[in-house]
């Protein structure tokens, strides 16, 4: 038997006409399961007692935004009318002002009372049965694919953070934490502590604190998790390191129960100087690192697809290491995958051809999904995207959010509007977060715009051309290659060979920078010398013949 769903009744008393709140109440009630009955603006409390009784509810949510003397006599009045049901296990819960809050507060009679100053996932947490949500870390999960389930269908929050020293980043984690305003910190650590964390023979002191937060022991680590035990107790997270992988591994788990890892498949070695491995060498130590965490239970992400783009690569590249990322997570044993993509990347992509790209990524990697393999969707904002200015950013930010929301992410990576600026602090992130949380508000209601016919075609075209170019990798692999697509030396060989390509990759050592991309129509796309496009058929044949 299908069991019955319990019953909200809710709605804006006396003369109160204000019913935002109560249906913003009703859709989170939605979204926790509970069959809902609004009963509108200006109810009168014979009307609250009368439908309750009907409709048999478990719980009735009034509402009342005008002044507090006269809530506090109306409530005193609805408290008393309404003290049969009361007796009989109803629940009641209260939304209004702050100064009527506080005073219905002091009644005594309902449940929670909501003030609007509480996040939406507090509300959907009492509505889920968490009635004493954030009083411990009990209360909030400590694995990312469990706050991910109880947070749905809000997106958990993560923002990068990490300040020059490890003080400072101390007090700012304790900050954010209390302030509720992310799921996930994902500690910004220097570049010494990325490549030389084992080696202190190779730190330079005077990098110390350069691009993040100068952690040296695993002590230190141990002092960042103690700064997050509060508030909503986030989850942390940080970077794979460019040297020693597995051991910063084992300690990330040791340390800081690490909510997942973030790994790229070509990138974070001397093809970009940011690690001492060679390309197809960081190949296979990335995808050790992949193993590990997969027998580990823990989630990876693949932080691949926005390298290309980030330095112009055409749509088609970028959706092929999208596809490359998760098969790779997949062939070595992820069982939770997080497929990233980072909006904006390259700058100038229209928001339809953005979210086109995306969605291609999508239909190309949930299909990889099995019993042992799960694909969570995370999205974020392109770092190279956000303009100087703090309020234009601003503007950018809560867009872009908007934007995101269309393909209904799972994670959503807060890229703060303070970016182009100076690394964010506590009090940056904060606000972002704020920033970010009503547009996803607004979002949740917003037109379905993955219907849009121009995006629709493009999301086709994409995957077509994505597989053409995955069908010419797989003819690199050399004899005796069971997997061409997990195969190191032949994924090594898309680079050198100038399948996998991207006009900033001239003069490198490994990547070739001779395709041309450029912006036509709001896509990123390979074009001739003249600048017309070119199909991937098309450059394959040319990339043959030289």
């Amino acid at each position: 038997m299908t069991e019955q769903r319990k019953t909200v009744v809710a709605g804006a008393l006396g003369e109160c006409v204000h019913v935002a709140g109560v249906t913003n109440f009703l859709r989170l009630a939605e979204a926790a399961g509970w069959r809902t009955v609004f009963l509108g603006p200006a109810v009168p409390i014979e009307e609250v007692i009368r439908v309750a009784k009907r409709e048999k509810a478990d719980l009735v949510g009034v509402s009342y935004r005008l002044t507090p003397e006269t809530g506090e006599r109306l409530l005193g009045e609805f408290a008393e009318a309404a003290s049969e049901l009361h007796e009989k296990g109803v629940r009641f819960a209260f939304g209004g002002t702050p100064p009527v809050a506080e005073r219905v507060e002091k009644i005594g009679f309902f449940e929670r009372v909501f003030d609007g100053n509480q996040p939406s996932e507090a509300v959907l947490a009492y509505l889920k049965g968490k009635q004493d949500s954030g009083r411990s870390e009990a209360d909030f999960p400590q694995s990312t694919i469990e706050r991910i389930k109880w947070k749905s269908p809000y997106p958990i929050l993560r923002h990068h953070f990490g300040l020059p020293t490890m003080e400072d980043t101390i007090a700012g984690i304790e900050k954010i934490a209390e302030a509720q305003a992310l799921d996930v910190i994902s500690l910004g650590i220097d570049q010494d502590a990325q490549e030389n964390f084992f080696h202190p023979e190779r730190q330079d002191p005077r990098r110390k604190g350069a691009g993040g937060v100068p952690v040296r022991s695993a002590d230190d680590y141990r002092a960042l998790f103690q700064a997050s035990r509060r508030g909503n107790y986030p989850l942390l997270r940080t970077y794979s390191g460019t040297d020693d992988f597995i051991r910063l591994a084992e300690m990330y788990k040791e340390t800081i129960n690490i909510a997942w890892c973030a790994i790229p498949l070509f990138w974070f070695n001397q093809m970009d100087g940011r690690g001492p491995w060679d390309l197809e060498g960081s190949i296979r130590e990335h995808q050790s690192v992949m193993k590990w965490y997969g027998e580990h239970d823990i989630p990876v992400e693949l932080n691949e697809p926005h390298h290309w783009g980030m330095r112009d690569s055409s749509d088609v590249v970028f959706v092929v290491s999208a596809y490359l990322s998760a098969y790779n997570a997949r062939a070595f044993g992820v069982k939770d995958y997080i497929a990233q993509m980072m909006f904006n990347s390259p700058p100038g992509l229209s928001d339809a051809m953005d979210l086109a790209k995306m969605l291609a990524i999508m239909d190309m990697v949930e299909p990889l999904q099995n019993e042992n393999f799960k694909v969570w969707k995370q999205t974020r904002i392109g770092l190279l995207s956000h303009p100087l200015d703090l309020d234009a950013a601003r503007g950018h930010l809560a867009a872009s959010t908007y934007l995101q929301m269309a393909i209904q992410p799972h994670i959503y990576h807060i890229v703060g509007h303070t970016e182009a600026h100076h690394a964010a602090t506590a009090d940056d992130i904060i606000e972002a977060s704020k920033i970010v949380r009503r547009a996803i508000e607004n979002a949740l209601g917003a037109p379905d715009m993955t219907a849009d016919k121009a995006i629709i075609k493009r999301r086709k075209e994409l995957v077509k051309e994505a597989n053409v170019l995955l069908e010419a990798i797989s003819r690199l692999a050399g004899p005796g290659v069971g997997d061409p697509l997990t195969d190191a030396a032949t994924l090594a060989r898309a680079v050198t060979s100038g399948l996998m390509d991207a006009p900033q990759l001239r003069n490198n050592k490994f990547g070739r920078g001779e395709v041309r991309t450029s912006i036509v129509n709001g896509a990123s796309v390979t074009v001739d010398s003249k600048g017309k496009p070119v199909r991937e058929q098309k450059r394959i044949l040319k990339l043959w013949k030289s």
